[in-house]
């Protein structure tokens, strides 16, 4: 037996398979747009923080 028909021996006649995870440009949901509000409260608190710590001594 050649090695080219051990692979095609029991495949179908259309053995390629649809993609489980598609590459390419999805919805505009991007991650990093949700993390700009995180962003700002964390500044937010700093800024809280250094203010406190510089009128409270």
């Amino acid at each position: 037996m050649a090695d080219g028909d051990f692979y095609t021996r029991d495949r179908p006649d259309d053995a390629t398979l649809p993609e489980d995870r598609p590459r390419g440009g999805g919805p505009e949901d991007s991650p990093r747009r949700r993390t700009k509000p995180v962003w700002l409260v964390l500044v937010l608190v700093v800024v809280i923080a250094v203010l406190l710590a510089i009128f409270l001594p």
